[in-house]
């Protein structure tokens, strides 16, 4: 039991260690978003995601992806949740989450480009925040 915990614990420290923030400029990820050739995914969890989020983003918790992953359900579940051969550009509120999240999407076959940038960097960059 120890065993496998471990090794699952190696394998997704693995996974997130080939995953870095994306380089692409924040002017770069709106031009994409403005192409409609990308997505916000907001990793952050509901509370989080209720007190404030991004206009047009898709919340999509860590904590529901780290679940789903789980078992054989990811691919089926997020397909429903995220578009099909598109970039996407995951964010959080510091960027860590982001990293965890790109390393689960990633292994189920998405394009993924986790932002350094949180949720009040991207406000003050000038993304615009959903209306409650």
């Amino acid at each position: 039991m120890i065993r496998s915990a471990l090794a699952a614990g190696i394998v997704l420290f693995a996974a997130t260690q080939e995953i870095e923030h994306t380089k692409d400029s924040l002017d770069a990820v709106k031009a994409a978003l403005a192409k409609k050739e990308a997505v916000l995914v907001d990793v952050r969890e509901k509370g989080e995601w209720d007190r404030g989020h991004l206009a047009g983003a898709i919340f999509l918790p860590l904590s529901w992806l780290k679940a789903e992953s789980k078992g054989d359900q990811l691919a089926e579940h997020a397909a429903e949740k995220l578009p099909e051969k598109k970039i996407l550009y995951l964010h959080c509120r510091s960027g860590g989450r982001a990293i965890s999240a790109a390393g689960i999407l990633k292994k189920a076959g998405y394009e993924v480009r986790p932002l350094s940038q949180g949720f009040d960097d991207l406000k003050e960059a000038g993304f615009p925040v959903a209306e409650k």
